[in-house]
């Protein structure tokens, strides 16, 4: 008896063999997030031997980086739509190490912000094409709650990029700590090579000549949707906060509250580590199942969870010591992750299928350009307006104002709810 052709991707794959894809691609993310989100956490150390300010910094960490990560993203998703994912992964791989490596060999501040503009332009090539690769490997009807695991990578990388990056940067110093964990992901991009599956490489999925839409097309249909202008904003002032904010904590706890370099990387980066990963597991069940009785709950979750959680950031900043401001920070984690894999799952509802890594390019492009590239910045440029009216306390003052912007992200989140279910397209 003839078996019945396969329609879609996810059917050439068992279930252990797709877990084991994702195992994958779920290693490459934490890469992706140790190499990028590591320098936070030796800022201090930079800034005492090169004698810069927190504005600097906040460029150092922003927009040399977001700059080729935001803007290379729109042609590599474009090849991601109709190439070989799984060589676009790895050759991005294989440049970020690289660039993180060289980041330790750095002699002066703008050598190491050159050697970051390298780390962006690199990681520009990992997250769009492995989303798109996930939805394949899993379908339609599984792919939340594997973008939810996926997601929660970016928090295992922030731990380990944290912990790790601390404590080396105690021993050996902040150059010690890009090598060391930039040189492994040369050895990942091996594995990558020989375990993924490009499932275009079969002729029933590959696209055909012709086939794609022009970029100029996919514009105008991604903007003729109100869910998703209204969704793109709230991402964008959703990583300003996350990058502008989040990536000062640090330093805050140093001057403030006086707590050493390693205790922050230890007990702050596994509080906030835990409480992201519960965060975004949780809400990737939680969208699957609410988003079945009415679908507009793919934007109504994470706008509730943005609400709940900016008194939670305001507390932890008003906080009279370590131990308290780490339970808020906990909390806080908890909500804002678990807004994530909603708002990626609200964007593959309505961008359509032909248009998967696009979309999810032209949301880290403008997120990541003005989010990550000008929250930092603008984030340290009040840190020091405030610092030298107030003292080291200023970076709290500073502080409270970015995390105010939660409010407006969520509201946004309201309004795109309003146009989902009219812009849901297969």
């Amino acid at each position: 008896m003839k078996n019945p052709p396969i329609t879609h991707p996810s059917e050439l794959y068992s279930p252990v063999r797709q877990w084991s894809l994702l195992a994958v691609l779920f290693l490459v993310s934490t890469s992706n997030f140790v190499d990028r989100n590591i320098i936070s956490v030796l800022l201090e150390p930079i800034k005492a031997e090169f004698g810069v300010s927190d504005t600097l910094l906040g460029l150092l960490t922003g927009i040399s980086f977001a700059v080729f990560y935001a803007t290379l993203g729109i042609p590599v998703a474009r090849l991601a739509d109709r190439g070989n994912r799984k060589i676009i992964i790895t050759l991005s791989l294989t440049i970020w190490s690289v660039m993180t490596a060289l980041c330790g060999l750095a002699q002066s501040f703008w050598q190491l912000a050159l050697a970051r503009v390298g780390v962006g332009a690199g990681e520009a090539g990992a997250l769009p094409p492995a989303q798109s690769l996930i939805a394949d490997y899993f379908g339609p009807t599984r792919c939340a709650r594997a973008l939810a695991i996926f997601m929660s990578s970016s928090m295992c990388g922030y731990l380990l990029g944290f912990v790790a990056g601390a404590h080396i940067a105690t021993m050996y110093g902040w150059r010690a700590a890009f090598l060391i964990v930039g040189l492994p992901g040369l050895a990942l991009a091996v594995l990558v090579h020989f375990v993924l599956h490009e499932p275009r490489t079969l002729p029933q999925f590959r696209p055909l000549p012709g086939s794609q839409e022009s970029l100029g097309a996919t514009f105008r249909a991604l903007a003729a949707k109100r869910s998703f202008v209204y969704l793109v904003i709230a991402m964008v002032i959703y990583f300003l906060i996350a990058y502008g904010g989040i990536v000062f904590l640090p330093s805050y706890m140093v001057r403030v509250l006086k707590v050493t370099l390693a205790e922050v990387g230890t007990a702050y980066g596994a509080v906030t580590a835990a409480g992201s990963i519960v965060g975004t597991v949780l809400g990737g069940f939680v969208t699957d199942r609410l988003s079945k009785r009415n679908i507009a709950w793919l934007s109504w979750w994470p706008a509730l969870g943005l609400v709940l959680c900016w008194p939670l950031y305001e507390g932890m900043l008003l906080a009279p010591s370590f131990a308290i401001a780490l339970t808020f920070a906990g909390l806080a984690g908890i909500m804002l992750n678990a807004a994530v894999p909603a708002m990626f799952a609200c964007l593959h509802a309505i961008c359509g299928s032909a248009r998967r890594a696009m979309a999810v390019a032209v949301v880290f492009f403008f997120a990541n350009l003005l989010g990550l590239g000008l929250g930092p910045v603008l984030a340290g440029a009040m840190s020091d307006a405030f610092s030298a009216v107030y003292g080291p306390v200023g970076i709290r003052y500073a502080l409270l104002i970015v995390f105010v912007l939660l409010l407006p992200c969520a509201w946004l989140l309201v309004k795109s709810a309003r146009h989902v279910a009219t812009d849901v397209e297969a």
